[in-house]
């Protein structure tokens, strides 16, 4: 007997990206050119996953297309699924190949490491021989290092990569908190005012982009900083810290030492947004190429700001409200 029913397909890679493709630039035609394919071949292909599915992802009204309530429930589903096929894909032609490899990683003086140990760690499995260099700088020197080819990624915040060249790719938004000793007479206490502050030896990052905006609310507040330490290495704010040296407003995913607390301060609603950053149209190595997709792909939910871990720091850590 004869079904009316499309026959089940299995969700298959390429459509995915074809709809990723669509939702992104709201536009059949150019999504097909953009995957050099035919756009009834891309029709088609959405149709499937949309069987797959079960509904409609998109919808096309008088030329215009845009994602339905379930296209916009799946499309980040569906972009982390595609991310880590592809990851899956770099992984594999590494380990086939073993080719020796190099990548030259630019990474931000206010950027912590911790959060990407991961990636960087699975990438030295998967290249053998890789030729991993980490180059450290402020924001700006980040930026020229990107710029003039002396790196291949960078991780930063957005405030000094403003070349139009520069492609970027969110990562995480994370919020603020005070850091202190375990000992201090804060160490109770999972939630401060600035006004908390007064007395207190306050250890300045000038590295961070949002030192200058913390200033400004703590002026407000009539916090005086004139008689703190300054620090321009994270390591070297983290260590001051520890040893007693005083307290410092980090970013929550600011790796802290099991001898230090934090809690957040209320009315800080400063934030920052961290980003990979690649540069349009420039060859990129396979293990740059796989670095990208594995960061991409990463769940970030816990350096989220207002996210239940907000950073991995200690369990006395508590969230930022913006």
């Amino acid at each position: 007997m004869r079904s009316d029913r499309m026959e089940r397909v299995p969700m298959e890679m390429h459509q995915v990206r074809y709809f990723l493709a669509v939702a992104r630039l709201l536009n059949f035609t150019r999504a097909a050119d953009e995957c050099n394919v035919s756009q009834p071949s891309l029709t088609r292909a959405i149709k499937l996953l949309e069987h797959e599915l079960g509904g409609d992802l998109l919808r096309r009204e008088r030329g215009l297309t845009h994602l339905t309530e379930l296209g916009e429930r799946m499309l980040p589903l569906l972009a982390r699924c595609y991310e880590s096929a592809a990851s899956a894909k770099a992984v594999a032609a590494a380990m086939k190949s073993r080719n020796v490899a190099a990548l030259r990683l630019g990474l931000s003086d206010a950027v912590d490491i911790t959060p990407f140990l991961p990636a960087l760690m699975e990438l030295l499995r998967a290249f053998a021989g890789l030729s991993l260099k980490i180059d450290r700088g402020t924001s700006a020197a980040t930026a020229e290092a990107l710029r003039e080819g002396r790196t291949d990624l960078a991780l930063s915040c957005p405030a000094a990569m403003t070349w139009d060249r520069y492609e970027s790719w969110p990562l995480f938004e994370e919020g603020l908190h005070l850091a202190f000793p375990a000992h201090h007479r804060f160490s109770a206490r999972n939630a401060l005012t600035p006004e908390d502050l007064a007395g207190e030896r306050l250890i300045v990052r000038r590295h961070c982009e949002t030192a200058s905006a913390v200033e400004e609310i703590l002026a407000g507040h009539g916090i005086d900083l004139s008689f703190g330490l300054e620090a321009n290495s994270e390591r070297d704010v983290i260590e001051l810290v520890a040893t007693g040296g005083g307290v410092a407003i980090v970013p929550t995913s600011t790796a802290l030492p099991s001898s230090m607390r934090t809690a957040a301060i209320q009315g800080l609603s400063v934030g920052r947004q961290v980003k990979v950053y690649a540069v349009r149209g420039r060859h990129r190595s396979p293990a740059a190429a796989m670095l990208l997709t594995q960061l991409r792909a990463a769940d970030w939910a816990p350096y989220e700001w207002g996210s239940p871990c907000d950073g991995p720091a200690s369990a006395s850590s508590a969230s930022v409200n913006a």
